[in-house]
């Protein structure tokens, strides 16, 4: 986790490609009485996520990830995605072009900004796959998109899965 003191601004796991190193870096299971209190809100958050529960928009911490206005539009887009619902990219793409006010939009320019998509699980990136019957990417590993879809009941027969 990460945060520049009032939201968080990052949530990976260590080894995922784009982690980065922030003054406020702490690894989730350590707690702090000077933490900022989005660390502490962010780990509610992650508990009732794992324990099975759908924390509601009023549980989400702060967030404050660094990006382009494109892509922030994207990580909103995501955001919005139900808990237990698959997205396809083409089908964000249309979606972002719809609210743009018409024209087209790239599926691979919003694959682009999906994949840096700094704060996981809780901007839901692992609910974002390819189209018909494709898995998709995910930079946290294909496994653990897996298993977070796998979590929130997502039937995943329905995807041509790679070996996990």
């Amino acid at each position: 986790m990460a945060s520049d003191g009032e939201g968080l601004t990052e949530l990976c796991l260590e080894d995922w490609w784009w982690a980065t190193d922030h003054q406020a870096v702490l690894d989730s299971n350590r707690e702090s009485d000077s933490e900022p209190d989005v660390f502490r809100i962010t780990r509610e958050w992650l508990t009732a996520y794992f324990a099975g529960e759908r924390p509601g928009s009023d549980q989400v911490p702060p967030l404050h990830p660094a990006g382009t206005p494109f892509q922030h539009e994207v990580w909103n887009l995501v955001a919005e995605i139900p808990y237990g619902m698959t997205v396809s990219y083409g089908e964000l793409a249309a979606e972002l072009a719809e609210r743009r006010g018409g024209g087209r939009m790239a599926a691979q320019a919003v694959g682009g900004a999906v994949k840096r998509n700094p704060v996981t699980i809780i901007v839901p990136c692992h609910r974002v796959v390819g189209s018909g019957r494709a898995f998709g990417g995910y930079g946290g590993r294909l496994d653990i998109k897996a298993e977070l879809l796998e979590l929130e009941g997502v039937d995943l027969a329905r995807f041509d899965l790679p070996n996990l």
